[in-house]
């Protein structure tokens, strides 16, 4: 009876691991949907690279997207808030369309997001300058003027989303908001 007992606990024990395994699998992204940064196409068939040539996608696994705020425009809490969440969205909509094997990796890595500060409307535009020569999304903002600010005024910039140390590169000298 004790012999029957073992094989069947291990039996069941050693499925119990296999189907957990399984299951970790598909939820990777493995079975279902398949993710490989270094080989997976984007729509066109070539690999996601910067204008030097080289692949984006993060050897990591990394991703993020920072929000670059301007404070000199002194606007408010709430300001911030919509002016920030515009430029996630314009991100979020540019990636997709341009780079979708980034953004799915983006997603992937549980979407991180932050928000930094910059003192002046040149010093943003360099960052976006900077981001788009390396080939990132860079989602410049301008308000529509209705509420705090002159219509046209650049008040945020989205950099990513992309791996961490490309976006890193841009933007890792600012504060956080």
């Amino acid at each position: 009876m004790d012999r029957l007992y073992n094989k069947e606990f291990i039996t069941a024990a050693c499925l119990g691991v296999g189907v957990g395994f399984f299951i970790g699998w598909i939820s990777r992204g493995r079975v279902l949907g398949g993710r490989s940064p270094s080989t997976q196409p984007s729509r066109n068939g070539q690999e996601s690279c910067d204008l030097s040539g080289n692949n984006m996608l993060s050897d990591t696994g990394e991703y993020k997207l920072i929000v670059v705020v301007r404070t000199d425009l002194k606007m408010g809490k709430g300001k911030i808030a919509a002016q920030v969440a515009h430029a996630a969205v314009q991100a979020y909509n540019s990636c997709a369309k341009n780079q979708p094997d980034m953004l799915k990796e983006w997603k992937y890595s549980g979407q991180p997001k932050v928000v930094v500060k910059i003192d002046s409307e040149t010093s943003l535009l360099a960052i976006a300058s900077k981001a788009k020569t390396l080939g990132l999304n860079a989602s410049v903002i301008r308000d529509a003027g209705r509420t705090q600010i002159p219509g046209g005024s650049v008040t945020v910039c989205g950099v990513g989303p992309g791996p961490n140390d490309l976006v890193s590169s841009v933007t890792g000298h600012l504060k956080l908001l």
